[in-house]
């Protein structure tokens, strides 16, 4: 199986997003990836929700989700569009919406960000996700032919329980695209990504967003990079760094069977007593 980690330095513009997009699918099929997967919030990074409300759609008519089923039936291959922000969430809010679309340009499954990243980071970075997002509030497990693949997004990473629960409900790859921040992401991404794998014994394949977004909007954000896929041994296969380009990555499925059999921990739990 040959996939490949589209690593981007998205802006607030959706238009402009999504013709990079489209030209980065082209790229990685036209080098044999099969499965291809997107980053979080692919169709616009922006930290101003006057501006997001502008420029963002419902599912049913957004501009991004539309092209890039079609790209992903013009090329015949699996694509994982990592997230979108959307409007239609609850009370008014976004939702961060996570696609698995088919080869035949059709949505397989969808997954809405469970965990919200409402954190101060530093005395300069702050978040307040649930402010603008409404959360999703159920896991997705989706069978994508060659492997069942568990849908998460980012900070969901940080929450082992879920991936926990995807992998004993029959998932071969857990999908984490993000848009780290570079102060968790140097102390925490790579660390997180191989302990997700190490623990269900799943495949990790993390598209990311890097660089600077929007400095000449005065609204600028840093994203980590690095977008990663870990073996279900732990090993890291394929690490981007922080250009703006495709990873590809030539995988195994069987190599999940093969490091369960070995560590089969997902087998192994018991009932535990309140402290």
């Amino acid at each position: 199986m040959k996939a490949a980690l589209l690593q981007l330095t998205s802006s607030d513009d959706p238009t402009k997003n999504v013709m990079v997009v489209q030209g980065m699918i082209a790229d990685a099929a036209g080098l044999g990836a099969t499965f291809i997967c997107t980053p979080e919030v692919t169709n616009c990074v922006s930290m101003d929700r006057a501006h997001q409300a502008k420029v963002l759609c419902h599912q049913g008519d957004d501009p991004t989700l539309i092209a890039l089923q079609i790209v992903a039936k013009d090329h015949g291959i699996w694509l994982s569009i990592g997230s979108l922000a959307l409007k239609g969430g609850a009370d008014g809010r976004f939702v961060n919406r996570s696609f698995l679309i088919n080869p035949n340009g059709q949505i397989v499954a969808t997954y809405d960000k469970i965990h919200m990243f409402d954190v101060q980071v530093s005395e300069t970075e702050t978040y307040n996700e649930s402010s603008g997002y409404a959360r999703g509030d159920r896991a997705v497990l989706a069978d994508a032919g060659f492997a069942k693949v568990g849908l998460s997004i980012c900070y969901d990473l940080r929450f082992p329980h879920l991936h926990r629960m995807l992998a004993k409900a029959g998932a071969d790859i857990l999908l984490v695209p993000s848009a780290f921040s570079p102060v968790t992401g140097a102390a925490h991404w790579e660390t997180l990504l191989r302990a997700r794998a190490i623990e269900t014994g799943c495949f990790v394949l993390a598209a990311a967003q890097t660089g600077t977004h929007n400095a000449q909007a005065g609204r600028a954000r840093t994203t980590y990079g690095h977008s990663l896929a870990v073996s279900p041994w732990g090993t890291v296969l394929a690490d981007a760094g922080t250009a703006c380009g495709v990873t590809l990555v030539d995988f195994d499925v069987d190599d999940v069977s093969k490091a369960r059999k070995r560590i089969p921990a997902l087998t192994h739990d018991r009932p535990i007593g309140n402290p």
